[in-house]
């Protein structure tokens, strides 16, 4: 057996285990282990799911699952409370599945034979609070440059082609994901839930691929637009909140940077849109009109991609069923201190002012909640 360096443990302590042959046996700094080449015993697992399986259902304190470097092909829900997940190494601990909105259900339980949706397309969906990720990848890994390149008529282009990666679900809040990276292309990230952290993570995406109605928070992170199959005017959009009106934080981004690939147009992808989701109301379904999306971005830089006027407007469904717009100065998208070459102030562009960027501090958006690590 080779010993690793792993985080938070040291080469003494590992090797002394090894040495006495307690290898199977968590460490006080883990409370299980998963290792595809491992032989499963009591705290150590071949998949993410067993390990969670095995986690207690109301543990009052962090419990820790390391996963070594390797591909996990796995459709995961957390719905336990303080679960941390600390992958081996961000680039190389990878969770992914290939689920889409319009794809029939793989799972075995009553879910089986039905459509996702976007919601339920999630590699990784939380539905419980305190939850930690750490040093790992998840991906929803779906075809979506493949499909976007069909042209529109084409029998074979799935027409419903949102793949979530990481599902912020009812019932989470206080996440924290940190030296993270979230990979997708449509909906990458749908924050629809709770308090969140995103810190120095890299989200990779293109339409609407930061999306919801939570309050999440997202500092020292880059913002990677992704390329299309075919040209797209726009080629994308960053994010697309969907903040209920009541609530003063939506998508915040602090000292972020806004990157794109090689293939990405200058003056092509705008910051974001209004989303106001179909929603099933007391009088029929319609448009959330209370969905006043909000979002801010302070001290960010910004490369060419993004467009001079920085915003874009969202059709929504109308209470008799016909098509609505909704305009990006009906909401709530502020900039301040934008820097770099896609940074442009006018009209279109909303700033705070010094006073007003004041307020958006990492305790005033996170409340009482003050992540230690």
């Amino acid at each position: 057996m080779i010993a690793r360096q792993l985080p938070g443990i040291s080469w003494i302590f590992l090797t002394t285990l090894i040495m006495f042959g307690c290898a199977n046996q968590p460490t006080s700094t883990y409370d299980a282990w998963v290792d595809r080449s491992a032989k499963s015993t009591a705290h150590h697992f071949t998949s993410i799911q067993a390990a969670l399986d095995a986690a207690p259902n109301n543990s009052i304190k962090p419990y820790r699952i390391f996963i070594t470097s390797g591909d996990y092909y796995e459709k995961i829900v957390i719905a336990k409370p303080n679960i941390h997940l600390i992958g081996e190494n961000k680039n190389n601990t990878r969770l992914y599945y290939d689920a889409y909105a319009g794809q029939q259900s793989t799972d075995i339980g009553a879910t089986k034979g039905q459509i996702w949706g976007t919601s339920g397309s999630g590699t990784l969906i939380i539905r419980a609070a305190d939850i930690q990720l750490h040093h790992i990848t998840i991906e929803n890994s779906f075809d979506f440059i493949g499909n976007d390149a069909l042209a529109d008529n084409d029998p074979n282009r799935i027409a419903n082609a949102q793949a979530v990666a990481l599902h912020l679900d009812n019932g989470s809040d206080r996440f924290l994901a940190r030296h993270v990276r979230l990979l997708g292309n449509q909906d990458t990230l749908f924050v629809n839930a709770g308090r969140s952290w995103f810190d120095q993570v890299f989200i990779a995406g293109n339409i609407d691929f930061i999306f919801g109605r939570g309050n999440a928070l997202f500092t020292q992170s880059d913002i990677h637009t992704t390329g299309r199959g075919k040209p797209a005017n726009p080629h994308a959009f960053l994010v697309a909140p969907s903040t209920n009106i009541a609530d003063e934080f939506g998508l915040t981004f602090i000292d972020c940077t806004l990157t794109r690939a090689a293939s990405v147009p200058d003056n092509s992808v705008p910051l974001g849109r209004p989303w106001h989701p179909t929603t099933q109301f007391a009088d029929g379904r319609y448009a959330d009109p209370n969905a006043i999306g909000k979002a801010v971005f302070i001290n960010s830089w910004m490369d060419a991609h993004i467009t001079t006027n920085g915003w874009y407007s969202m059709s929504g469904t109308a209470k008799d069923g016909s098509k609505m717009v909704f305009l990006p100065e009906d909401s709530r998208f502020f900039e301040f201190n934008s820097h770099g070459p896609g940074a442009t102030i006018n009209h279109k562009r909303r700033q705070l002012t010094n006073e007003e960027a004041k307020r958006y501090s990492r305790d005033k958006i996170l409340g009482d909640w003050n992540p230690t690590h």
